[in-house]
């Protein structure tokens, strides 16, 4: 008999109660889908990091107004989606690990180590996983866009622009459409960054989420958009429908 088996002893008068065997324990879940949106994009000297304010579960929104980016540096921008609890957590920790970094080294840590530290971070955990499906953009040691994403225990590439969240199969496709970008797999190695200029990867972008905001109904209120250059971090924010 298995461990998980449970042995019932059945007296020749007991009778089976179908509407007590059709009955289904309460469960609880250490974890919450809180929905939202995030992309980002890498250019040749530029990356865009967006990602949508609405935090809901169920059919309720709990805010209005609520951050998934994290600036980890000045070349380096943190974008998650999935349980708020967990990738809070998980950007305060990068974030800590980052100031720690700097203080050690005197400058801070590059964008390609902060993705492996993030892939190491979500391994280490694969366990009882952050419920958090996150993007890192940024710069790369040429000046060049980068983007990485991830899955929930780690595994990540680098690529020119990747999306997730509830709104993922609606704008993935479309930038499958608009934007061309090198396999990271070629051999010789190109470069994956798109070749679409900085102010029609901003439009794009914010195109992509109006279409998203309209058919999912946990991507809403607003986006974020955080471009990163060689003179640094800057955000802007657009209104998206609130119903």
């Amino acid at each position: 008999m298995s461990l998980f088996q449970t042995r019932v002893q059945f007296s020749p008068g007991m009778q089976s109660d179908s509407s007590h065997s059709d009955r289904t324990r309460p469960t609880w879940s250490p974890y919450d889908n809180n929905g939202g949106t995030t992309l980002a994009v890498a250019g040749e000297d530029y990356c865009i990091v967006a990602a949508s304010v609405r935090l809901a579960t169920g059919f309720s929104i709990l805010s209005r107004d609520s951050t998934r980016i994290k600036i980890l540096n000045q070349r380096c921008v943190m974008s998650s989606s999935g349980f708020q609890a967990d990738y809070q957590t998980l950007q305060k920790l990068l974030g800590a690990r980052q100031v720690m970094y700097q203080h050690n080294h005197n400058k801070p840590m590059a964008c390609s180590a902060m993705a492996q530290l993030l892939s190491n971070t979500l391994y280490y955990k694969r366990f009882f996983p952050y419920y958090s499906f996150n993007l890192l953009g940024g710069l790369d040691d040429q000046g060049k866009g980068a983007v990485y994403t991830y899955d929930a225990i780690g595994s990540y590439e680098r690529v020119g622009y990747s999306c997730q969240g509830s709104g993922k199969d609606l704008i993935q496709p479309v930038l499958d459409n608009q934007l061309k970008a090198a396999s990271p797999l070629l051999v010789p190695e190109k470069s994956s960054a798109t070749a679409l200029p900085l102010e029609e990867a901003l439009d794009l972008i914010k195109d992509a989420f109006v279409a998203a905001g309209e058919r999912d109904i946990y991507t809403g209120d607003a986006v974020e958009i955080y471009i990163i250059t060689k003179d640094g971090v800057r955000s802007e924010s657009m209104p998206l429908k609130q119903d």
